[in-house]
């Protein structure tokens, strides 16, 4: 997973650019045509699927192509040798798009369930199992971020600016509340947090408390705190003294 936030935000421009490709009639069709047809296509077969001319298609499709939606090739179908120039053909592009508006993780919490039912200890219930993946996932995301960057010690304060660079890239919406309070604007399991709030809140509880522990961070936990259209975990002082102008980072 890419550690540059900015790396997430380019891909995610990407996306809008891709599916934006798609909102024009014909070339949408065409894409669908190619992508059924489990097959390289030529220009004259997609200009005959939608009813347009083959010049007409040929610009829809070198859109497409720009896109990282279809790939292009020169090669003749049929595999049968002809004189003169072979024509120029087209086929999906093996790359997934997925656009979320906000940004939606469910593959995450998915692959965190899976490792749970696969590792689940014979003392413990499918529950805990999954607390366990999570906690231990975000941890392994913490040493690595802290191997990465080599920070030193991680108070509240620099250490919630550290915590900002992960929040970022999984769709948290993270707002500095105080100094050494995160308030985290989106959840990135939604909907599926609302159908099983204590499950996946807790993971995700467990998840961020483990990056806390593997990135060292001193002063901050993370603790339920659920409030409408917002993640139900926030990362404030683990002492209630430590608020803001009251803490100060070594």
């Amino acid at each position: 997973m890419a550690s540059d936030p900015s790396a997430r935000a380019d891909a995610a421009d990407r996306a809008i650019d891709s599916v934006s490709v798609l909102s024009e009639d014909s070339r949408r069709r065409m894409f669908t045509f190619i992508r059924r047809a489990r097959r390289a296509v030529t220009r004259d077969e997609a200009a005959a699927s939608v009813g347009i001319s083959r010049k007409l298609a040929a610009f829809h499709l070198d859109k497409l192509v720009d896109a990282g939606l279809l790939r292009a090739r020169y090669e003749t179908p049929g595999g049968i040798r002809k004189v003169g120039r072979q024509p120029k053909v087209y086929e999906p592009a093996d790359a997934q798009i997925t656009v979320n508006i906000p940004d939606r993780r469910h593959e995450l919490l998915a692959d965190l369930l899976l490792d749970a039912v696969l590792t689940e200890g014979a003392d413990e219930n499918a529950a805990q199992a999954a607390m366990r993946t999570a906690e231990q996932r975000g941890r392994q995301l913490g040493e690595a971020a802290r191997d990465d960057s080599r920070p030193g010690r991680l108070g509240p304060e620099r250490g919630l600016t550290a915590c900002e660079r992960l929040l970022d890239q999984y769709g948290y919406e993270p707002v500095r509340d105080t100094p050494t309070r995160l308030r985290l604007r989106n959840c990135p399991f939604h909907p599926l947090a609302a159908k099983a709030p204590e499950l996946v809140c807790g993971m995700n509880q467990a998840f961020l408390s483990g990056y806390l522990h593997g990135l060292e961070v001193s002063g901050v936990q993370a603790v339920l705190a659920p409030e409408p259209g917002e993640c139900c975990v926030r990362l404030g002082p683990s002492e209630p003294h430590q608020e803001a102008g009251g803490t100060q980072d070594h």
